[in-house]
């Protein structure tokens, strides 16, 4: 088995493989004594971090909150967790020569033009109706997938499904060649 691609990327069965090692270490370290388990997720921590934040604008609003309070307002494992897909994204492309800065990428500028306004605008828009989509969901592709999958989840099957079939239908309307 190859450790590299071609192009010197991981290898998605490397990857894949350190990734369930993880979410089977977190579901370990996080049982605590009344056998309640944590798993990997990761769209709860950026509703957190929106409590965290409006809490230093609007913090009764935020104690008030049936949701915020449901939810509790803490920077825990998981929020860490999130930083830590960020840095480790950083690191790993740094390492594997990929990292480039650029504000917009090569097959967006090829089929939208190269304005940074308007890849912003379908970045952050794209981003809420994602958002959206998981809390609705009650949960993200990583919680759903990874978690769900790992706990033989009934509702994980048909989640994942989903989420793959929209994304593949998502990129051939947006990326289908003209020509």
């Amino acid at each position: 088995m190859k450790w590299k691609t071609d192009d010197g990327g991981w290898s998605p069965y490397l990857a894949g493989a350190l990734l369930g090692i993880l979410a089977i270490a977190s579901a370990l370290a996080t049982t605590n004594l009344l056998g309640k388990t944590s798993y990997l997720g990761a769209s709860t921590t950026f509703v957190r971090a929106a409590g965290v934040l409006e809490q230093t604008v609007a913090a009764e609003h935020v104690k008030s909150n049936k949701y915020f309070t449901k939810t509790k307002i803490v920077v825990n494992w998981q929020f860490m967790l999130v930083i830590g897909i960020a840095l480790g994204a950083l690191i790993s492309s740094v390492t594997d020569k990929s990292f480039k800065l650029e504000g917009v990428p090569p097959i967006w500028e090829e089929r939208f033009g190269n304005s940074v306004i308007k890849r912003a605008f379908a970045a952050f828009a794209g981003g809420i109706i994602a958002m959206m989509g998981a809390r609705l969901a009650s949960g993200c592709p990583s919680g759903h997938g990874l978690s769900g999958m790992m706990q033989l989840s009934v509702s994980a099957y048909p989640a994942l499904i989903l989420f793959f079939c929209t994304g593949m239908l998502t990129a051939n309307l947006i990326y289908r060649r003209t020509s």
